[in-house]
């Protein structure tokens, strides 16, 4: 029965299960789920150099061997359109969120939010290969070298670790995080930290969503200008795509759908069959809108700073490193675990919660990154020639 259930339905369920547990067992019980929490969490960490080294690298390399100028361009665009998109969730997070939560909550309840959690009886120690600014360095290195070399062996050894990277997260990742997620819960259920977060988040997931579909208003209004197309007509259009992602969660399983309405709305097959697949891997608006979001919220609640200058160059990297997110539920913010931690200082919990938050409006942001690959396409289109002949391009495969 589980294994038929989706992702999020297990999230939810272990987050239920963890509220329940943590509210009516004792301690030495908390300490056990604290223990596996721990491990697990160490793993993570472990695996995050292998995730952007596996992810960014090959997906660089790919990038590198595309279609000249039109891949620049429509890289150029989708990147634009994906920090756009993080600033306006930083702008709307600073002006709304000070409302809906009190700034310091968790810190002014508890005088250490971490302190207050229940400690694991032992730790297993699995320090990662190398640090989170290592792998990303690695990763442009091996990246555009293997962009500038005549043969394929170097890309093929990186596809191949992304590959094995792939199944450590599908296989072993993903189907132990309700677990994980279920662990982590109790433990805050246990401290009384739970309630509060739970009652915010509620708020600030409607604030995501609305800016979602206001953000995708934006887009095909200047999609729709460019190109001298109806903005209505043309979002009514794609509205099977944002249904079907919310289903899928995955950008990679909607592209044949939002293939087939993109070219509905008149963008030439060529210049459709080029942007859509493309996008599917580096345009992650929706997933950046989140991201920003929920990362601020939480560290409102947790008294952090969130000034400009800490969170545009986070909202710089994320738009990179969203290249690396690998086409699984929740794999965008597996890629930004470690921007996370090395830019915004989140700990093993805070990250924990962090990716709670994530999958439980997954695919939301993923309907909004897909909807919005449509808008690029028609002003690459336009850019391009307006819809008139174009000669065939050079097709590339998702990685997300």
């Amino acid at each position: 029965m589980m294994k038929k259930l989706g992702l999020l339905p297990k999230i939810i369920l272990g987050i239920i299960l963890g509220v329940i547990i943590g509210s009516t067992s004792p301690e030495w019980i908390i300490k056990g789920f604290a223990t596996f929490s721990g491990i697990f969490s160490n793993f993570l960490n472990f695996i995050i150099p292998l995730i952007i080294i596996g992810f960014i690298a090959p997906g660089i390399g790919e990038l590198g061997k595309g279609a000249g100028k039109l891949l620049g361009l429509t890289t150029a665009i989708a990147y634009g359109s994906t920090i756009v998109a993080g600033l306006a969730a930083y702008f709307v997070s600073t002006n709304f969120f000070p409302h809906i939560l009190e700034v310091g909550t968790l810190t002014s309840a508890f005088k250490n939010p971490e302190e207050a959690l229940t400690k694991a009886y032992f730790t297993i120690e699995i320090p990662p290969i190398m640090g989170v600014m290592s792998a990303l360095v690695l990763a442009f290195t091996l990246g555009l070298g293997a962009a500038s070399l005549k043969g394929d062996s170097l890309q093929n050894v990186m596809v191949d670790l992304r590959t094995i990277v792939e199944k450590v997260i599908s296989s072993v990742i993903v189907p132990l995080l309700p677990v994980h997620i279920m662990c982590v819960f109790t433990n805050l259920t246990y401290a009384g930290q739970v309630q509060l977060i739970i009652s915010v988040f509620f708020k600030v997931f409607i604030i995501i969503i609305a800016l979602h579909i206001l953000y995708l208003f934006v887009q095909y209004f200047i999609a729709g200008q460019l190109g001298r197309k109806s903005y209505i007509s043309l979002m009514k259009n794609m509205l099977p795509v944002y249904m079907t992602a919310i289903g899928t969660q995955s950008s990679a399983a909607t592209i044949p759908v939002t293939l087939r309405q993109v070219k509905k709305n008149r963008v030439s097959d060529q210049i459709a069959d080029f942007v859509v697949p493309l996008c599917a891997t580096i345009h992650l608006s929706g997933s950046t809108i989140t991201l920003v979001s929920c990362s601020m919220a939480v560290m409102m609640l947790n008294g952090m700073p969130t000034t400009f200058g800490i969170m545009f160059p986070f909202i710089l990297m994320l738009g990179i490193t969203m290249v690396a997110a690998p086409g699984v539920p929740g794999g965008a913010v597996m890629s930004a675990i470690g921007l996370l931690q090395l830019m915004l200082g989140f700990s093993p919990s805070l990250t924990s919660l962090m990716i709670a938050l994530y999958i439980a409006q997954d695919s939301f942001g993923t309907a909004c990154n897909v909807t919005g690959d449509g808008a690029i396409a028609i002003i690459v289109d336009r850019i391009k020639g307006n819809g008139k002949a174009h000669q065939p391009v050079e097709q590339m495969e998702p990685i997300a």
